[in-house]
């Protein structure tokens, strides 16, 4: 599973990533809450660590923002602050769970584990002949296993996401990649191609609507 440890004490972030390495996690970190909410959105992580301060905008202002969006990540808030008033504060936002620094490091990886256990009913989508497990980044296409490269898993993860709608390849540049607009790239072309030949006799559920982008079908094929 893939974490994002937000966090702006550099030091307490690469400690906390190590934990999670070592306790078999895929973790990355960053200081910024607007880059959070970015790269949260992008459905490329399964959890969320999340320090209330951070120099940009507050945890709880990422928290909101994320919910507003649609996103579910579990949330697990990171805070020296401990009065009630604030844990509520920080729950009703959209946390999952909350943690007071310091904290023993036990406490906190069964906490992570169990607002990632009270997500797997969530993180199961059938769709048509796909069934996504978001969690663990599995997905089986008529009973059989996809096998599908990090970043083909991500753009398919972000098009279950979005399930329906059209997106943009602006869009899908900036939540996949992390990039600006580009109308020369054919990047995401390229990977919508390779992602329909994995696919097979089902490439026809990732629809490209023209002059506008790509819509992944929700309903079962007829």
């Amino acid at each position: 599973m893939k974490v994002l440890v937000v966090e702006d004490d550099a030091k307490l972030a690469r400690f906390i990533a190590r934990v999670l390495i070592e306790e078999g996690y895929v973790a990355d970190t960053c200081a910024q809450g607007l880059e959070a909410i970015t790269r949260a959105s992008s459905g490329v992580y399964d959890a969320m660590v999340l320090d209330w301060m951070l120099p940009d905008i507050d945890g709880v202002s990422v928290c909101r923002r994320l919910r507003e969006q649609g996103c579910m990540i579990p949330i697990l808030i990171l805070t020296a602050r401990g009065e009630l008033n604030e844990r509520v504060l920080g729950l009703r936002s959209g946390a999952d769970d909350y943690l007071v620094k310091p904290f023993e490091i036990d406490e906190f990886l069964a906490r992570l584990e169990a607002v990632l256990r009270r997500t797997i009913q969530q993180g199961r989508v059938r769709l048509g002949p796909l069934d996504v497990d978001r969690l663990e980044r599995r997905v089986l296409v008529a009973g059989r296993p996809l096998h599908l490269t990090e970043r083909e898993m991500t753009l398919l993860l972000y098009l279950v996401q979005r399930a329906d709608q059209v997106v943009t390849r602006s869009e899908l540049l900036s939540r996949v990649w992390g990039m600006n607009f580009d109308p020369e790239s054919n990047l995401v072309a390229v990977h919508i191609s390779r992602l329909r030949d994995k696919l097979g006799v089902h490439a026809s559920l990732i629809e490209t609507v023209r002059a506008k982008g790509y819509r992944l079908r929700g309903e079962a094929e007829p």
